[in-house]
Parts: C-alpha cells; sequence; structure tokens
C-alpha cells in the first residue's frame, strides 16, 4: 500500500473509540437466563422460603454470583442478614461505582424468595420471582462488561437481592434501616450512602411470563409501574425504538387504577422506598394463572421475551445513569 506524500494519518493516541451500550449484548445469553431459573426452581432449594435451608442456600448462590461479576461488596460482605419473625432473612448486596462528585446512586433490586414447600406442596416460584432474580444478575453482568470495556457512569450502581418479601417485605425494609441509620456505606468512598443520594428505585418482579399480554396474541410486552411525572417513560419508549427491541409498553397493572395502585405501593419491595420519598420504578409481566401455585415452572416462562425485556431495561438504565 502507497501512501500519500503528505497525507495525515492519525497516530493511535488520537484515534477516538465510541463505547456502545450495544456491546453489552455480547454477555446476554438466553442459555444463561433459562439456567438461572431453573437452579433457583429446581427442588433442591426448595421453593426458597425465607429462614428456611433452601433460602440460606439461594442466599449463598447468589453470593457466589456476585463475587463472580466482580461486584464489590458493602463492609466487606456481600450478605446482609437480618431477623425475621422465627427466623433469619440475608439480603445480598453488590456495586458498581460511579463517576460523578457529589455521589448518587440508583438501587436495582429483585427479591428471591418464595413461598417455599407448604404442606407437601413444592412451589418452584420461576416467575415469582426467579426471572426477576435472573433479570437482576444479566443486568449487572452487563454493566460489568460494559465497565470492562472502559465505559463509565456517573451514577453508582446497587444490585440488591432481597429477602423477605413473603414476609411483609421484611427484606426491603431491613435494606431501608441500613440506609436511614447511615450503615450502608459506599465501598470506594468510605461514606454512608444517605436517601437523598438515591436519586432512584428499579424493582424487577417477575419478567418471564408471556400468558397475560397487553395486547391479545402479542407476546412482546413489559409493564413499567412508576410516576407518570418523570421522564423515565419517554426514555424507555426511546430505547425501545432506538435498539429496535419492539416490545409493547404498558404503564398500568392492565388499565386497572385500583390494581396498579396496589402492585406499586403496597405489596411490591418498592413500596418501603416510595414510603420514604425516594422515587421508584417497577418492571413486571404480569401476575398469571401460575403465579402462587405449584405450575410456576421454567418451563413455563418465555425465555426468548424475557431477553427482550433485560435488554430494554438495560439500555434505559444506560441512559439513567
Amino acid at each position: 500500500m502507497i501512501l500519500l506524500l503528505g497525507a495525515y494519518v492519525p497516530s493511535a493516541a488520537q484515534v477516538r473509540y465510541t463505547i456502545s451500550p450495544k456491546n453489552a449484548e455480547a454477555v446476554l445469553k438466553t442459555e444463561n437466563i433459562r439456567q438461572t431459573v431453573e437452579y433457583l426452581s429446581s427442588p433442591s432449594l426448595g421453593g426458597r422460603a425465607s429462614g428456611t435451608d433452601g433460602g440460606r442456600k439461594t442466599a449463598a448462590w447468589i453470593e457466589g454470583q456476585f463475587r463472580d461479576l466482580y461486584l464489590q461488596p458493602f463492609t466487606g460482605a456481600w450478605m446482609h442478614g437480618f431477623q425475621l419473625a422465627g427466623g433469619f432473612g440475608r439480603n445480598v448486596l453488590g456495586f458498581i461505582p460511579g463517576s460523578a462528585s457529589p455521589a448518587r446512586y440508583v438501587l436495582v433490586m429483585a427479591h428471591y424468595d418464595n413461598l417455599g414447600t407448604l404442606g407437601g406442596t413444592f412451589y418452584p416460584g420461576a416467575d415469582s420471582n426467579a426471572s426477576g432474580v435472573a433479570a437482576l444478575l444479566e443486568v449487572a453482568r452487563m454493566f460489568q462488561h460494559m465497565k470492562s470495556r472502559k465505559r463509565t457512569y456517573a451514577r453508582g450502581i446497587i444490585f440488591a437481592a432481597l429477602d423477605g418479601k413473603e414476609k411483609d417485605l421484611a427484606g426491603s425494609r431491613d435494606l431501608w434501616r441500613l440506609i436511614d441509620q447511615g450503615k450502608l456505606v459506599d465501598p470506594v468512598s468510605g461514606t454512608p450512602i444517605g436517601k437523598d443520594q438515591i436519586m432512584l428505585v428499579v424493582n424487577l418482579d417477575q419478567l418471564g411470563a408471556t400468558l397475560a399480554p397487553l395486547t391479545k396474541g402479542n407476546p412482546n410486552y413489559l409493564m413499567m409501574l412508576s410516576d407518570s411525572a418523570t421522564g423515565w417513560r419517554s426514555t424507555l419508549e426511546n430505547a425501545n425504538r432506538d435498539q429496535h427491541i419492539g416490545l409493547e409498553i404498558g404503564y398500568s397493572y392492565y388499565g386497572s387504577a385500583d390494581f396498579t395502585r396496589l402492585f406499586y405501593t403496597r405489596i411490591c419491595d418498592q413500596r418501603v422506598f416510595l414510603e420514604h420519598e425516594i422515587p421508584a420504578v417497577m418492571f413486571t409481566s404480569g401476575i398469571t394463572l401460575n403465579n402462587n401455585k405449584a405450575t410456576d415452572t421454567p418451563d413455563s416462562l418465555d425465555y426468548p421475551v424475557m431477553r427482550k425485556r433485560i435488554q430494554l431495561i438495560f439500555y434505559w438504565l444506560d441512559k439513567v445513569l
């Protein structure tokens, strides 16, 4: 190859590379999602009820996943225990630091507990909420992949796998206790993370089923429950369009104001943070006839659609952060 005399050739140091969030899709594997759901829903964990041996094993497994993903622990530990009525609960927390000063944070969470085994009946809890935990892990994997490509985000990300949702939201209440008492300490700066520094809470609760679509015959959908006054909905729509994901988005619980209020402000983990005036969003694919039944099994979920939902949540968070 002949270079023209006097032609300008930029040096390697002068070449700028654009780090695209598309890079993160390389690590988002449908089979990984399926394997996580299948393991969490297996009889060996007994349905993951809080305070049981299966709950303890689940927390230990998630802790191992956080460690393998190189999420930073809080105060030297990923697992944080708390008292339950008649037992012991465990939240698993991990962290990816942000670059902004003063520091602000986004909390991404999913509960891992389920009904367990009652009266000899095993409740696998594949959609509720092994699916949410699988989504949590894949979102963390995608952000760590971006970090390995030198992508930085202004806000720090707190990842929380919560216990005790079926025990009056005990896990989210204990996480709030840590924040309120100044005991959730930024692993990098060493300073407590205060309420006013948490700009947003994102709850992932039931993301795997396509049995109750928003529009009959269309399995490609996702619900986002949030305060309509924020810009998060337009950010989600832009990500859905720009990345050609093509999900139908719903902002209410099947058009019902009462059910939207129930799931957004009363019975799900974001309630605790909303009560303390911290903005929150809930992503869900809705309740199906399998919920809280022995038929909530891994083979009842739609993993290709679940991958699309995780894609969209990641791209949305990429903009929020």
